[in-house]
């Protein structure tokens, strides 16, 4: 698919000027850092060496204070406690975090996470049943809890109190919990908004440390799983975030919790690991859990102690992961062809797909593997327990949350934000719903969103990259959204031999230009849309991200080939 390339808009040159004097780097590198907000050293200093000193204060989110009292008469009271969380990356690692911190205050509690397939997303009333009959009066419920009014009300007729811990947007009425902590609700003015249900766990962590005096290190030693839910989320890498995924980063790879150590041998990567590595890597593993089973084998192995057991818990869900892809790459088939076969949904702005037999549990991967397809706002659904439950993924630019409260009467309950999000409806209501999502993304997306853009840096020369020049992109890690790796355009760049292709699909290639070292290239999937077009002696221009290519403990700068376009 062709994509428009797009310059970012340029920083102040003035700034920039005294920021490349101030910190000795090259002019575009300084370019790059003012465009991302940062127009001193302190600044600089700042983004550079991420410092855990720098997190907020937890107790400026609404009720903290609200939700450590509730724990602390829990505690003293000897009443049981319920961790409730999702069955995704952030809600596993959220519950992990959450049932490892208060276990060491308490025997009297234990976790739960919903079936996926039984009970559907978030707060569930067979989860409450299960909390009433089993004596638990206190759930501390992670990544899910904010829309879950009716539930929360339900469980205060049985006597059970709820302590909420959410990231994603609140419905017009708040639950009626003990504590709502959500950066997203209109009235809190935590300075921060976009943790991750599993940093709200991490601040809940830390405001009982504060509050009882003890160390730090009492919920640091949890930021690899803070990190992972970072990466898995995709919630933008900036503030806080910034800094638990740059700390997080560090830990997984020196130190990292037992069960996650486990899943990084078996994946065959265990060691220099980035976000986008966790992202592709360790995400799907720990994912597969709650799609193909139950979420509960990826908390349990992120709980483990002991490497037999780590590494019994790190092999099951490997092979989970396996049949995961085996149904996602099967159903991803059958909707491309279910598209393909239509003409009338070839030609439309939405994608809308359904079959009644897909598995519940991939359905959001085949969302994401439909959108890269055909860059457009994408719902696939399945059917589950008598209703239609979907998976909804959008564009960059284009707010999903909006379209789908334009669809809310044709609902059964969805949540989610932006670019993600989760529905239900009724079986007869599927193509009102179709026909009524395809009217408001028509009326409401511009053409631009609906082609996929390389949003470039600046325009550099080859020979402005050298070791120091790569070396400072690489502090400006962890990349992730709102801090994604600088994107250079190079022109009139030549072949030196010819391309060749690297497994099926992938572009190899050097070039060079006018008085420029020559620089070896990868273009992942781009061998067949360029290599025919690529021919010696004829220019083109190139953009790239640059990066470290280690092989055989070889180590050499590689441009990523991002794009190409032949000169005329």
């Amino acid at each position: 698919m062709k994509k428009r390339w797009v310059q970012a808009v340029q920083g102040n040159p003035e700034t920039t000027d005294l920021l490349a004097q101030k910190l000795n780097i090259d002019k575009s590198l300084a370019q790059i850092l003012v465009q991302r907000g940062i127009s001193s050293f302190d600044e600089a200093r700042e983004y550079f060496r991420p410092e855990l000193a720098k997190l907020h204060d937890p107790f400026l989110m609404k009720d903290m204070d609200k939700a450590i009292e509730r724990i602390d008469t829990a505690l003293s009271k000897n009443e049981k406690i319920l961790i409730y969380g999702d069955y995704d990356v952030d809600g596993t690692t959220s519950v992990a975090l959450a049932f490892s911190f208060f276990n060491q205050f308490t025997d009297r509690i234990t976790y739960y996470i919903p079936d996926r397939h039984k009970e559907g997303y978030g707060i569930s009333t067979t989860g409450i049943d299960y909390a009433k009959t089993e004596g638990f009066s206190l759930i501390i419920a992670l990544d899910c809890g904010i829309k879950s009014t009716d539930k929360i009300d339900y469980a205060n007729t049985l006597g059970i109190d709820f302590i909420i811990c959410d990231h994603h947007l609140p419905g017009d009425e708040l639950p009626a919990a003990i504590a709502v902590l959500d950066p997203k609700r209109n009235d809190c003015q935590y300075p921060f908004k976009e943790l991750a249900g599993c940093g709200i766990g991490f601040k809940l962590a830390q405001a009982y440390c504060i509050t009882h005096q003890l160390p730090a290190t009492q919920y640091e030693k949890y930021i690899d799983l803070v990190m992972v839910s970072i990466a898995a989320d995709i919630v933008p890498v900036e503030d806080e975030n910034r800094i638990l995924a740059y700390h997080g980063l560090i830990k997984l790879n020196t130190n990292p919790c037992m069960g996650l150590k486990a899943l990084m041998d078996i994946s065959g990567k265990n060691k220099d690991y980035t976000l986008t590595d966790v992202v592709f890597t360790l995400a799907p593993r720990i994912n597969a859990a709650g799609r193909m089973d139950h979420a509960n084998q990826a908390v349990k192995m992120l709980l483990c102690t002991e490497d037999t057991l780590a590494l019994e818990q790190s092999l099951l869900i490997n092979l989970q992961n396996t049949d995961r892809k085996t149904s996602d790459q099967s159903i991803t088939a059958e909707a491309l062809a279910l598209i393909g076969e239509c003409n009338i949904l070839m030609n439309k702005k939405t994608t809308v797909v359904y079959h009644e037999s897909w598995n519940k549990g991939v359905i959001g991967i085949v969302a994401s593997r439909l959108t890269e397809t055909y860059y457009r706002p994408t719902i696939v659904l399945t059917k589950s327990n008598g209703l239609l439950t979907g998976s909804a993924r959008s564009v960059p630019g284009f707010d999903l949350y909006e379209a789908l409260l334009g669809c809310v009467d044709l609902l059964e309950q969805f949540g989610g934000h932006k670019f993600a999000a989760g529905l239900t409806m009724k079986p007869e209501h599927i193509d009102a719903f179709a026909d009524r999502f395809e009217e408001i993304v028509k009326a409401t997306i511009t053409d631009d969103l609906l082609c996929p853009e390389i949003k470039i840096d600046n325009e550099i020369h080859l020979s402005q990259i050298d070791g120091k020049f790569q070396r400072i992109i690489a502090q400006m890690a962890p990349f992730g959204p709102h801090n994604v790796a600088p994107i250079f355009v190079t022109n009139a760049v030549t072949l030196i031999g010819r391309p060749f292709v690297v497994g099926t699909k992938h572009l190899k290639l050097t070039i060079k230009q006018q008085n420029s070292p020559i620089f070896e290239c990868i273009g992942f999937g781009m061998a067949e849309e360029y290599e025919p077009l690529l021919q010696p002696n004829q220019p083109f221009s190139v953009c790239y991200t640059i990066e470290e290519n280690v092989w055989k403990e070889q180590r050499r700068i590689q441009l990523n080939i991002k794009g190409i376009k032949i000169d005329n």
